[in-house]
């Protein structure tokens, strides 16, 4: 038999106690390499496709390598060409700025493997899993009534919301249902209709103020029409904080509407509704307590890794009602519903599921609330003082400003069109992109091309936001040389 110098059982896929030692040791330098020098690193690096499958792509491999070995390749060749959602100069779409406790998490939940499906199969990290969730629901200020489970993102959040709403409100018969939401509503409950059979028709596009806010006095008049019509009206989807803007649509009318129409009201809290544990969010977000579901993604503005998001409900009972079955394959570990036994893969979509709540529990336990309350206020701070340096900056307009820990802007001298003014703003963003300072993203506000900064990271320094300021003037430098009028 031909040796294997790095691992005696490699028919099984196993190496020995020193092999999984040393390797975890690596994996692990690796991490507080990365992790404790980010400030200096890039913060995007892009290659094409063509540059990348000359390095990466080749026939699968008959026989293995050191895994040792190739870390470094992982590292230098893979994990290079990506932007670092956590690093502290990233404020594009909404960053990921997770923490190190969480990603250890990730580690013992990658290794101990368990599932939670039914419950023998995981009654420990169930029990935690409820547990955890009982806390979001207390922060956000659902009834006990309420729970949840959790899911992969915000997508998956709304789309098991949304299954919910069509079980509940419409007994699963769509025919005329027609659902409400606002320009700024996030794609992803877009796709979440389409997935659950409604068609484009079905979804009515209500009106935004000037704070691009859902304008309710078009949301009721539009909702008593379609009724008058024969249609109906079952569910709004309101935003705790939208993606473009972090714009709050208002809730409590939103609420009040939902009663007084028989409506449910789903809000789509995916990053904004973390901020509910502050004060100011709390003020911002006020009714956020009694709607009829909520998804809000831990893995944004509560620090975690990817992937965690959460949907929460006021009826837990309507989770188990729209996806529970029987599963007489696995009756051998099911627990008993009337001694509190859950059986989570009955509260949504997922059969298989990772045990994604031990990430959020244990750096909720490590660092206290009160420090996660700190961070966020920290990081809303950041959005007014990134305004602040915006306005020092020559032809640079505010478009909206800082709420939620999102301003938008854009440059915009006099004299061009909005044409040219468009094209030199997403030009920006491309500069940016190549000189791997900082980066932020471009979004659309109306008919307008503006830019973004989503500044939800709490180890941001000031010191961070200047040089993101001073890669900004300088792309609008050498940009401006040859603007496309």
């Amino acid at each position: 038999m031909k040796d294997d110098s790095w691992g005696q059982h490699r028919a099984r896929l196993e190496l020995s106690s020193s092999e999984m030692r040393a390797l975890g040791y690596k994996v692990v330098d690796m991490l507080v390499e990365h992790m404790s020098t980010l400030p200096d690193q890039p913060v995007s690096k892009v290659a094409s496709r063509a540059q990348l499958e000359q390095v990466i792509h080749e026939p699968i491999p008959s026989v293995g390598v050191d895994p040792g070995e190739l870390l470094a390749f992982v590292k230098d060749e893979v994990l290079a060409y990506s932007m670092a959602t956590n690093h502290p100069r990233f404020f594009a779409f909404v960053p990921g700025p997770s923490n190190f406790v969480s990603v250890i998490a990730d580690m013992l939940i990658s290794g101990y493997n368990p599932i939670l499906a039914e419950w023998a199969e995981a009654s420990g990290p169930a029990t935690l899993e409820l547990t955890t969730i009982n806390w979001l629901r207390e922060l956000c200020g659902l009834p006990s009534s309420a729970g949840g489970v959790f899911v992969s993102g915000g997508s998956a959040a709304n789309l098991t919301a949304l299954a919910v709403a069509r079980e509940i409100r419409l007994n699963n018969d769509i025919r005329d249902a027609q659902i409400y939401c606002s320009e700024q509503t996030h794609g992803s409950n877009r796709k979440a209709l389409k997935a659950l059979g409604f068609s484009a028709n079905q979804l009515t596009a209500v009106k935004v103020d000037a704070l691009w806010q859902m304008d309710c006095d078009d949301l009721l008049q539009r909702i008593r029409a379609d009724r008058a019509s024969g249609k109906t009206p079952f569910c709004v989807i309101g935003n705790a904080g939208t993606t473009s803007s972090g714009a709050v649509d208002p809730i409590e009318r939103l609420n009040e509407i939902g009663r007084s129409e028989n409506i449910w009201i789903h809000i789509d809290g995916a990053y904004g509704a973390a901020a509910v544990i502050t004060e100011r969010g709390a003020q911002a977000l006020r009714g956020l307590g009694d709607v009829d579901s909520l998804a809000i993604d831990p893995h944004k503005w509560l620090f975690q890794p990817f992937e965690i998001g959460c949907v929460l409900v006021k009826d837990f009972g309507h989770l188990l009602k729209t996806f529970g079955q029987d599963h007489v394959y696995l009756k051998d570990v099911t627990g008993d519903p009337a001694s509190g036994e859950i059986n989570l893969c009955d509260a949504g979509l997922q059969l298989t599921r990772s045990f994604r709540a031990l990430k959020l529990w244990l750096s909720l336990k490590t660092f206290g609330l009160d420090a996660f309350r700190e961070a966020i206020d920290y990081t809303l701070d950041l959005a007014v003082i990134a305004e602040r340096h915006l306005l020092n900056i020559k032809d640079i307009e505010i478009c909206t400003p800082a709420r939620l820990g999102i301003v938008t802007f854009r440059y915009a001298p006099k004299g061009w069109s909005e044409e040219a003014i468009d094209a030199f703003n997403l030009r920006i963003v491309q500069w940016v992109i190549q000189d791997g300072r900082a980066m932020f993203s471009s979004t659309r506000l109306g008919d307008r091309t503006v830019l973004r900064l989503c500044t939800i990271n709490p180890r941001t320094s000031k010191d961070d936001m200047v040089l993101t300021m001073s890669a900004l003037t300088d792309g609008i430098d050498q940009l401006r040389n040859q603007p496309e009028r």
